[in-house]
């Protein structure tokens, strides 16, 4: 049996390329077709594996800016010839999912969650451009939603990396899907003894993540505030945070598990689709501070391993901070950090194994 993978672009190292390397270790004769490849963003264990990158690779700019070729990326992925595949695992966020297959091949998507731009973040996301652009913007994203919604009939099992992305799913594409969580690594996130009075923030540096919010929440509380991350927003939420504000750029991930290990609590203000940094937090036994809607629904219990605020508010986020701060001896890091099992990386192998055996009818294994 023949499996290739297909993702949508691999240039940053996050979640989903996470998802990517642990395939890649269930099925490692598996090829990578992908739309872009940035090597140099990219740790180094990929350069081992074999990664098919689209035409965009060679487009002008292609890598750097490939968000610029969005119009393309249908075209692209529908480019990939697979015929000689008899599985396709698609990990999309974007356009993955839209790829050909023949008739017989049985295609799975991991779905991180359907075209957040096109759908629920579309009004978002035109909001600040002005009429003219708008309008561009408007003319494009209604052929590529059109596209989005026929290309995910060429899915035969969809895969929902929540229960929330699975409401989603069903809401913009028509389509029922199972859900298997995400995988984190709590055998390299975990807990020590040691506690600091700081709070923590891991997170890309763009709007939509809130961390303006939280800058201004622990401006008013002058409570000390590590952010860990870096993105569009950077220079701007600077400029704006006081000197109990630090600003630690990207680090690596031993780097970053240490800040963990040792906050008072982790502090998660924007929605998203999962939310894999929370569940980080609590591997290594810190309570979160959350927006509670999303999928923090999902990873965090109120009152046991976090604390929810209800909108995304100075005076409610202010409100759990000071709930945080009043009760923090009842949170216990052997509870929390049992409640991150939940998502580990052995549970995610076993049911992405266990499923794609049973969508295939057995073949892994016959």
């Amino acid at each position: 049996m023949k499996i290739a993978i297909v993702h949508d672009w691999l240039t940053n190292m996050g979640g989903a390329e996470r998802i990517i390397r642990i395939l890649h270790q269930l099925f490692p004769d598996a090829p990578i077709y992908t739309i872009v490849y940035n090597k140099n963003n990219m740790p180094k264990d990929f350069e081992k594996m074999d990664i098919r990158p689209s035409f965009i690779q060679n487009m002008p700019f292609g890598v750097k800016k490939y968000q610029s070729y969005l119009p393309l990326m249908p075209i692209a992925v529908e480019n990939f010839d697979l015929s000689e595949y008899d599985v396709i695992l698609s990990s999309s966020t974007a356009c993955a999912k839209g790829v050909i297959t023949r008739s017989d091949t049985v295609h799975i998507c991991y779905c991180n969650t359907p075209m957040r731009y096109a759908w629920d973040m579309y009004h978002d996301y035109v909001r600040d451009k002005g009429t003219f652009v708008r309008g561009i913007i408007s003319l494009l994203m209604n052929y590529i939603r059109l596209w989005d919604r026929v290309s995910a009939d060429r899915v035969d099992y969809f895969i929902a990396n929540s229960n929330n992305v699975a409401n989603r799913i069903q809401k913009h594409y028509k389509r029922e899907s199972s859900v298997i969580y995400p995988p984190v690594d709590t055998d390299f996130y975990t807990p020590i003894d040691e506690n600091e009075d700081y709070y923590l923030i891991v997170s890309r540096l763009v709007p939509y993540k809130k961390i303006d919010l939280a800058i201004e929440v622990f401006n008013d509380m002058e409570l000390p505030l590590v952010i860990i991350g870096d993105g569009s927003e950077l220079d701007k939420y600077k400029s704006i945070a006081k000197e109990n504000i630090r600003f630690l750029g990207r680090l690596k991930d031993k780097e970053v598990r240490d800040y963990y290990r040792r906050c008072r609590a982790f502090i998660f203000p924007g929605e998203e689709d999962f939310g894999i940094t929370p569940v980080e937090a609590q591997a290594c036994g810190r309570p979160v501070i959350a927006y509670g809607k999303g999928g923090a629904l999902e990873t965090i219990i109120d009152k046991k391993t976090g604390v929810f605020f209800k909108d995304q508010s100075v005076q409610a986020l202010k409100e759990a901070v000071m709930y945080l701060e009043d009760y923090a001896d009842q949170f216990n890091k052997e509870i929390i950090r049992n409640h991150a099992f939940k998502f580990s990386t052995k549970r995610f192998e076993e049911e992405m194994v266990r499923l794609i055996d049973e969508k295939t009818k057995g073949a892994l294994s016959s």
